[in-house]
C-alpha cells in the first residue's frame, strides 16, 4: 500500500448510490470501497458487470459526484483543473470526430493543452509511429476499423504527457500485435513514473500487466492484492527443467515418492498462442509483404520517456495562465484632404468620351462642374408638390372639398 509522500489516487469509503425521481434508492453501484494507488504503479480494477468499475472511473476523473466518501487524486480533489492535466483517460468507447483524419484528431487535442505548434507536431508523429498509423495518418478516423480506433484513442490519451493514465478496456478491438504493444507500452510508461489504472475483461492481460488488482462484485471490493500472491500455489511446486528421458523420469518420481509427495503430472510447457501468432506476422514483416491496415508500432515516443522532473515542467507550462497581449491604444485617423478637381481636366475627359460614343446614340447633356472639391456637398432635392398630391387617395379629395 502506498503512503501519503508516493499515493496518486486514493478513496475511503467510496459510495455511490443512484436514485428515482423520487429519491428513492434504486442501486448502489459502489459500497464503501477503499482503494490506495501508488506512483509507478500498474493498478488493475476487475469485476463482471455491473460490479461498478466504470462508476469508480468516472468518480476518480471528476465526471461523476459520490453520494457519500471521500476521493483525492494527487492530494487534490478530482474536479480540481491542475488534476485534470496531469490526466490521460481512454474510455471504453473513443467517440473521436470521424470526419477528421488521424493528425488533425491530435492536433485538436493538444490544442485543447495549449502546446505550441511545433512543439505538437512533433508529438503527433512520434505517437502515431508509436501506435503504428503514420501510414495512414490522413485518412479520416470514421474509416477506420475499431481496433485502429482504439490505437488512436491512446495516442489521444497521451498527448498531453500525463502522470496518470486511466484505460477502461483498452485492449477491446485490437489484434494480437496491438494488445502485445499496448501491454508493452504500460509497462514502459510504469518504469519511467507514470501511474496506471487499467480495468478490463481480459484476465490475461490484467495478469500480464498488473502490478496489484482489485476484484470488484455488487460494488465492494472482495479481494485486493498482488497477481503473485493471489495466483500463486502454496500447496504446490513447479520444476522446469530441460527434457528428460523416461529413464531420469522414473527416477526422480521415486526420489520424490520416497519423501512422501505425490507427482500429479508431467507435460512439456507450451507456448502461448500470443506468441505464435507474433512470430506469423514478424516473419511476414520481415519479408516486407503489403498490408492496408496498421503495423506494428515504433518505439515509445521521446516526450513520454523522460523522467518525472521534465513531465512535471511540461505539466505545469500546460495549466499556466495564458498572459493576454498587450493592445496598443488604438491612433486617431488621419485626416483626409481632398484635392479640388481642375474643371480643364474633366472638361478633356468629357471631350475625349463624347467622341467614342457612336453617332446615333443621343446627345448628352453636359456636365457642369465647378471647380471646387468632390466632397462639397450637393444641395437637397426640392420636393415636386404633383407627385406627393397623386399619392393621396380620392377619398382625402372629397374629405377635403366636404370640409
Amino acid at each position: 500500500m502506498a503512503n501519503e509522500d508516493t499515493s496518486v489516487v486514493r478513496t475511503a469509503k467510496l459510495t455511490k448510490v443512484f436514485r428515482d425521481f423520487w429519491l428513492r434508492e434504486k442501486v448502489t453501484a459502489v459500497c464503501d470501497l477503499d482503494l490506495d494507488i501508488g506512483k509507478r504503479e500498474v493498478f488493475g480494477l476487475l469485476g463482471p458487470n455491473g460490479s461498478g468499475k466504470s462508476t469508480t472511473l468516472k468518480m476518480i476523473l471528476g465526471l461523476m459526484f459520490p453520494s457519500r466518501g471521500r476521493i483525492s487524486v494527487f492530494g487534490r480533489r478530482p474536479t480540481d483543473v491542475r488534476t485534470k492535466a496531469r490526466i490521460g483517460f481512454l474510455p471504453e468507447e473513443s467517440h473521436l470526430y470521424p470526419f477528421l483524419s488521424a493528425f488533425e484528431t491530435l492536433d485538436f487535442y493538444g490544442q485543447l493543452f495549449r502546446q505550441p505548434r511545433r512543439e505538437r507536431r512533433r508529438r503527433i508523429e512520434m505517437l502515431l509511429d508509436m501506435v503504428g498509423l503514420s501510414s495512414v495518418a490522413y485518412r479520416r478516423v470514421g474509416e477506420y476499423s475499431k481496433g485502429m480506433q482504439r490505437r488512436i484513442g491512446l495516442a489521444q490519451a497521451l498527448i498531453n504527457d500525463p502522470d496518470l493514465l486511466i484505460l477502461d478496456e483498452p485492449t477491446s478491438g485490437l489484434d494480437p500485435i496491438g494488445t502485445k504493444q499496448f501491454k508493452d507500452l504500460i509497462k514502459t510508461l510504469a518504469m519511467r513514473g507514470k501511474t496506471v489504472l487499467l480495468s478490463s475483461h481480459l484476465l490475461g492481460d490484467v495478469e500480464d500487466v498488473c502490478d496489484r488488482i482489485c476484484v470488484l462484485y455488487g460494488g465492494r471490493r472482495r479481494r485486493e492484492g498482488s497477481v503473485s500472491d493471489l495466483l500463486a500455489q502454496q500447496d504446490r511446486t513447479q520444476i522446469t527443467a530441460d527434457k528428460l528421458d523416461e529413464e531420469t523420469i522414473e527416477k526422480v518420481t521415486a526420489l520424490i515418492e520416497t519423501g512422501g509427495r505425490k507427482v500429479i503430472d508431467v507435460t512439456s510447457p507450451r507456448d502461448k498462442l500470443e506468441s505464435l501468432f507474433l512470430d506469423i506476422v514478424n516473419e511476414a514483416q520481415s519479408r516486407k509483404l503489403d498490408t492496408g491496415g496498421a503495423v506494428a508500432g515504433g518505439q515509445v515516443a521521446e516526450f513520454l520517456q523522460a523522467g518525472e522532473p521534465r513531465g512535471r515542467v511540461v505539466i505545469e507550462n500546460l495549466v499556466a495562465p495564458v498572459e493576454e497581449p498587450r493592445q496598443t491604444p488604438p491612433q486617431p485617423p488621419e485626416e483626409i484632404v481632398e484635392a479640388p478637381v481642375s474643371k480643364a481636366v474633366v472638361d478633356e475627359l468629357l471631350s475625349a468620351a463624347q467622341q467614342k460614343e457612336p453617332q446615333d446614340s443621343p446627345k448628352r447633356r453636359p456636365i457642369e462642374v465647378a471647380d471646387t472639391p468632390l466632397s462639397a456637398p450637393a444641395p437637397p432635392p426640392q420636393a415636386d408638390r404633383g407627385i406627393i398630391d397623386g399619392l393621396i387617395s380620392p377619398g382625402d379629395h372629397d374629405e377635403e372639398e366636404a370640409r
